[in-house]
């Protein structure tokens, strides 16, 4: 049997463990688990058709590693070429990548939130967000995590089909203490 003493080194030990496990950097190759289809919740397994599509283990796994969402980086995939996405499907649709940032969270407490324009127009045209989602105009928009957690605003997609909104640095990426960008538009 333990004596207190030894009970209390014992509990800082793991302590300090836990904090050097999570203060740890992301492995190169983070362990990716996807569900098979037939597994997954939402495909019917005795469905003849299961068998046509792809898995995601396959889909999945020879793109950039991400320790959130669906485990896949997809700007980093975007950027390396390893995948190449539909810029429109009517081919009459212009499609305009604009490559300017946009500074929120201007005032609060957290770090400035930089929103890239060009990893979103890569993906989206400008009216998958413009009107309906957010005013074109700087300071137009009255941002608010917690209609973005009941997916609203950014949580349309965040959360959905790009990375969740629980990565915070993500988007609260700007540290208050170095000098904005000059290129940036200053929003709300």
């Amino acid at each position: 049997m333990r004596s207190g003493r030894d009970t209390r080194r014992w509990c800082i030990a793991v302590l300090i463990a836990m904090v050097l496990v999570a203060q740890a950097p992301i492995a190169a190759e983070i362990v990716r688990r996807w569900l098979p289809l037939v597994k997954d919740g939402m495909h019917d397994p005795a469905s003849p058709s299961l068998k046509l599509l792809q898995e995601p283990a396959v889909a999945l796994s020879p793109l950039p590693a991400d320790r959130v969402g669906n485990q896949v980086n997809w700007v980093a995939a975007l950027d390396q070429g390893r995948i190449n996405p539909r810029t429109n499907i009517f081919p009459e649709t212009k499609v305009r990548v604009l490559d300017t940032d946009i500074l929120l969270n201007l005032r609060g407490g957290m770090p400035i939130v930089r929103f890239p324009h060009r990893q979103h127009t890569l993906w989206l045209d400008c009216s998958n967000c413009h009107e309906h989602l957010f005013k074109p105009n700087a300071g137009a928009n009255k941002f608010s995590m917690r209609l973005m957690l009941q997916g609203e605003q950014c949580g349309v997609c965040h959360g959905a089909v790009a990375f969740p909104l629980t990565a915070c640095e993500r988007c609260h990426n700007t540290p208050r203490s170095q000098p904005l960008p000059a290129a940036a538009v200053r929003g709300s």
